[in-house]
C-alpha cells in the first residue's frame, strides 16, 4: 500500500486522538463518584431496612401497650365494683365478704402486674422510637451524600462527554483528508492492536512496542519509497517515519 507521507503524518495526529478518546472513555468509566454512589446506594439498602424493622417495632408496641392499658382498665373497673359492693355492706355473708376481699387483692395484684408490663412496652417503644429517629436521619443523610456523588458524577461526566465530541469532531474531519484504503488499514489494526493501529518510528524504535528494529529491518525500512505504507515486524502496526525515526 502507498500513501504520501503527509497522509501517514497525518495518520499519527488521528491516533493520537483516539488514543485521547480512550483516555476519556476510561476516565469516564472510573469516576471516583460512581464508587461514592455504590457505596452510598448499599448503606441506604442495609438503613431503609433497618428504619423499617424500627418502625415496625414501633407500630407494634404501639398494639401492645393500647391492648395492655385496655387490660389495666378492665381490672380496675372489675375492682372498682368490687371494693363499691365490699363499701356498700350489702354483703354481710362471711363467706362471700372473705371472697370479694379475696377477689379484691387479687385484682389488686393483677392490675400492679399489668401496669409493670405496660412500662415495660413503654421502654421497648421508646426504644424503637430513637432508632426510627436514628435510621431517618441516618437514610437522609446517605440520601443527601448519594445525591451530592451523583451531581458530582453527573457534572464531571458531561465535561468529559463536551470533550470527547469535540475530540471525535476533530477526529472526523481529519480522518476525512486522509485516504480511504489507508484510514481502513489504521482502523483495523488499531481494533486488533488494543487502540494503536500506527506508531511513529523514533530513533530507530517502534513506539507502537517500544522495540528497536534491527539492523535488517532498518535496512529494509531505509529502502522503502517514501510513499510506501510500512509496517512493523514486531507489533504490525503502521510505521510512521518522520526526521526524528533515525534512518
Amino acid at each position: 500500500m502507498n500513501a504520501a507521507p503527509a497522509d501517514q503524518i497525518r495518520l499519527l495526529d488521528v491516533q493520537d486522538l483516539d488514543v485521547r478518546l480512550t483516555q476519556l472513555a476510561h476516565r469516564r468509566a472510573h469516576l471516583p463518584e460512581h464508587a461514592e454512589i455504590r457505596a452510598a446506594e448499599s448503606e441506604l439498602t442495609q438503613l431503609r431496612a433497618l428504619l423499617v424493622a424500627a418502625r415496625t417495632e414501633e407500630s407494634d408496641t404501639v398494639r401492645e401497650q393500647t391492648k395492655a392499658e385496655q387490660d389495666v382498665d378492665q381490672v380496675r373497673q372489675r375492682a372498682a365494683r368490687d371494693q363499691q359492693r365490699l363499701d356498700s355492706g350489702l354483703v354481710t355473708n362471711p363467706k362471700d365478704l372473705s371472697g370479694l376481699q379475696s377477689e379484691i387483692a387479687s385484682l389488686a395484684r393483677r392490675q400492679d402486674a399489668l401496669e409493670n408490663v405496660v412500662l415495660e412496652i413503654m421502654e421497648r417503644q421508646e426504644t424503637a422510637q430513637a432508632r426510627v429517629t436514628e435510621f431517618t436521619a441516618r437514610v437522609e443523610d446517605s440520601e443527601h451524600n448519594a445525591e451530592d456523588a451523583t451531581k458530582r458524577r453527573d457534572a464531571a461526566t458531561a465535561e468529559i462527554d463536551a470533550e470527547a465530541d469535540t475530540v471525535r469532531a476533530d477526529r472526523a474531519r481529519l480522518a476525512a483528508t486522509i485516504p480511504a484504503d489507508l484510514l481502513k488499514l489504521y482502523d483495523k489494526l488499531r481494533e486488533q492492536q488494543g487502540g494503536v493501529g500506527a506508531a511513529r518510528l523514533r530513533q530507530r524504535r517502534c513506539e507502537g512496542c517500544r522495540l528497536e528494529l534491527n539492523i535488517t529491518e532498518l535496512n529494509e525500512v531505509r529502502a522503502a519509497p517514501a510513499d510506501a505504507v510500512v509496517r512493523c515486524e514486531n507489533c504490525r502496526r503502521i510505521l510512521v517515519r518522520a526526521t526524528e525515526s533515525g534512518l
